[in-house]
């Protein structure tokens, strides 16, 4: 069996266009990954090319989880973190399928976790300039000033407080209470990051560019916005009253 310390979860709906060329490119580093796909029930047959290929080339290395329907990326992270803790992987990735996030960064973020002794690496758009490519100027300042609003409010220094490239040590996830995660869309990026931080886990913001999607639809909307705008001022009413769990000691 190839053995692998890492699970990369790609949640979809409807990534029949990219669903497979991602896997092939994830598999193609040389640092040995393993994949979960959350697929939200797609009707595009999604579903349907993974298990083709678990079944045909990669039934070691991939694996599907199948939901009912479209549950929030927050409630598929969810249950891929459950899923990587249960199968005792020690680096937890979330990455989109639909390769905004570039799969040859997976190792540069292992790198700051597994090398460097961070608990949280973030493939950062914000942390060097702004590096995203052939994104409408106004989703770059959206995105942009979202950021710099989650640090105006809750004194969060991460720059890229939404991104959702991310890897995490296995006991970050073991130490933040999952059940308790609040929110399912845009905010639930800003929500785990903060909720690490508050816990004293140590974060890296790692240089990334982010390229808008060449194929499949955004699944971006309006009340992801409005959930991460309120969101936020909820976290930072939290981070005065809430009490965190502490990371403890390696």
């Amino acid at each position: 069996m190839s053995k692998s310390d890492s699970i990369v979860i790609i949640p979809t709906y409807n990534e029949k266009e990219n669903i497979e060329k991602i896997i092939r490119a994830v598999f193609a580093l040389e640092k040995v990954f393993h994949i979960l796909v959350i697929d939200d029930g797609s009707p595009d047959g999604t579903a349907a090319i993974v298990k083709n290929l678990m079944q045909t080339e990669f039934g070691e290395r991939l694996f599907l989880l199948e939901r009912s329907g479209k549950l929030g990326l927050g409630t598929a992270y969810i249950a891929g973190f459950k899923w990587g803790i249960e199968h005792q992987y020690d680096y937890i990735f979330e990455m989109d399928a639909d390769f905004s996030h570039n799969p040859a960064d997976l190792p540069r973020l292992y790198a700051a976790c597994a090398e460097e002794g961070y608990d949280l690496s973030i493939g950062s758009r914000y942390i060097s300039g702004v590096n995203v490519v052939n994104w409408p100027i106004g989703r770059v300042l959206m995105s942009y000033f979202a950021s710099m609003y989650v640090r105006w409010i809750t004194g969060f220094k991460v720059h890229d407080t939404t991104a959702g490239f991310k890897c995490y040590k296995r006991r970050v996830l073991e130490t933040i209470d999952l059940d308790a995660v609040r929110f399912k869309g845009y905010a639930f990026q800003i929500e785990m990051k903060f909720t690490a931080y508050k816990c004293g886990f140590r974060i890296k913001e790692v240089p990334v560019i982010f390229v808008n999607r060449v194929e499949g639809v955004s699944k971006m909307s309006g009340g992801i916005f409005s959930e991460a705008f309120w969101g936020v001022i909820r976290l930072r009413l939290d981070g005065w009253f809430k009490k965190y769990p502490k990371a403890k000691d390696n």
